[in-house]
């Protein structure tokens, strides 16, 4: 089977220049034949060989649309005139949502490894008191979403091939969480190879080509190739609320955001921020002639970045989350085959521990290696009736990246702890503060027991009196 496979490679490799990856073979034992064999699998070389022309050998410049606006956008607080539209919606979405038409989708495939933990990053424990993991937080959001609505909605989570095993293995530890495991569904993340600047494919071994995600952009193939998006069809499932593990603050499930796309027969929905600051590293939401985009903040000129309206706020200030709702039925027609929409490709320059043509290790102390992937917002302007919903920042949005400053556990954490104090203030409690305006006291509210202020007010039958030290935590 081996020698098979290993003679088919050959020609396969020959026809697209990439015979150096079999360079070392007579030097491996039957396992790591078997290993870079398996790596080899995993590239889709016809998907491949026009990339490399186009974005590995020549650098893609990017092209600043000719007609750049802001967007139209949906408030996060509903004037006079939007209210009865913002209630309908609630209603529409949480009818759904009982219906069994909503789906949980979480893109998890990143590991700790900046936050300094070996492992799957939704692993990571992050909650300020009981340090439940992100994971644990999502799935406690799953189950407060069945008690308030009777219906508890399916999960998949795109893991990646370096860490799907292990979350698995993560879950079924934990009993899932309190979920039932049919209802939580794995499947890893596609891969691209990583190029040298000549347009060949890097080895990071001998034995192991140098595979990388192929971008969030991916995980829409992901659910296709999968047999996921057949699952959902297969159940009824209409929509997709979609959301990266990196962030303990989102609604995993929306009524008010699923009603509104619902409402505008939208295909893709987004969620926005306020931007923090003019060069804050989030994309940027704006119509870029006429049609609903993201826009990198790295390529966003400063001088747009910087812009102002006539009464001092900033022009361009709807900032993505990676957060959106999108409709079954187009992402089908996205990852139809012969689908007449491809999500673009982005370049990135990186560096990586390779193997030269010798077979010796290089560690770079520059970028040498080219990773192409493709990212979700780009599923936006092909997409019918685009909506943007701005949230409140300190609400839904404190994502964990760094070990530490900005977008780091600390940060998170205190986030964490803050929306919890506002929530019982708002129910009428005294939440001790110190001198810095953090609560005085430990607190947690499991998205089990409240999944917003208003079922927190509904859940708490007298608020609760706190003192100074002493920790509360509602599960």
């Amino acid at each position: 089977m081996i020698a098979k496979r290993h003679k088919d490679y050959q020609e396969k490799l020959d026809h697209y220049q990439q015979s150096h990856l079999l360079a070392f073979w007579d030097e491996l034992d039957k396992k790591r034949r078997t290993q870079l064999l398996d790596d080899l699998d995993q590239v889709d070389f016809d998907r491949c060989q026009p990339l490399i022309d186009t974005f590995v050998r020549k650098r893609p410049v990017f092209k600043l649309p000719e007609r750049l606006e802001p967007p139209v956008t949906f408030p996060a607080t509903p004037g006079p005139e939007q209210y009865d539209r913002y209630q309908i919606a609630k209603e529409v979405g949480a009818a759904a949502i009982r219906a069994g038409k909503v789906a949980a989708f979480t893109v998890a495939g990143g590991q700790g490894t900046r936050l300094g933990y070996d492992g799957p990053k939704g692993a990571f424990d992050i909650s300020p008191v009981r340090s439940a993991c992100l994971f644990q937080l999502f799935a406690e959001q799953l189950r407060g979403t069945e008690r308030r609505y009777g219906h508890r909605p399916r999960w998949y989570i795109m893991t990646s091939p370096a860490n799907h095993e292990v979350t698995q293995e993560i879950f079924a530890r934990n009993n899932y969480f309190g979920l039932a495991d049919e209802d939580v569904i794995f499947f890893p993340q596609g891969q691209m190879p990583a190029f040298l600047p000549d347009g060949k494919i890097a080895l990071a071994q001998k034995y192991r080509l140098a595979l990388g995600p192929d971008g969030h952009g991916g995980s829409l193939r992901a659910l296709a190739t999968s047999g996921a998006l057949d699952d959902m069809c297969e159940r009824g499932i209409e929509h997709i609320s979609y959301f990266q593990v990196d962030n303990p603050l989102v609604r995993a499930i929306d009524p008010l955001f699923i009603g509104l796309h619902i409402e505008t027969e939208s295909e893709m929905s987004s969620k926005a921020v306020t931007k923090a600051d003019d060069l804050e590293r989030v994309g940027n939401f704006c119509l870029a002639d006429d049609k609903l985009t993201v826009i990198e903040y790295s390529d966003l000129p400063e001088k747009l970045a910087h812009e102002k309206n006539a009464d001092g706020t900033r022009r361009f200030d709807a900032g993505s989350i990676a957060v959106h709702v999108l409709a079954c039925s187009f992402v089908e027609r996205l990852t139809a085959a012969g689908a007449t929409v491809q999500l673009p490709w982005h370049r990135a320059d990186k560096k990586l521990t390779v193997v030269d043509a010798a077979g010796n290790v290089q560690t770079p102390t520059e970028p040498n290696v080219v990773k192409l992937e493709t990212f979700i917002f780009d599923a936006i302007p092909p997409a019918k009736n685009p909506l943007v919903l701005y949230t409140p920042r300190q609400e839904e949005f404190s994502p964990v990246k760094n070990a530490e400053g900005i977008d780091s556990a600390v940060t998170a954490r205190r986030d964490l702890l803050l929306r919890a104090a506002r929530w019982l203030e708002s129910c009428g409690c005294e939440v001790p503060r110190n001198t810095d305006g953090l609560p005085d006291l430990p607190l947690e509210i499991s998205p089990a027991f409240a999944l917003d202020i208003d079922d927190l007010h509904e859940r708490l039958v007298a608020p609760p009196e706190l003192k100074p030290g002493q920790a509360l935590v509602l599960t």
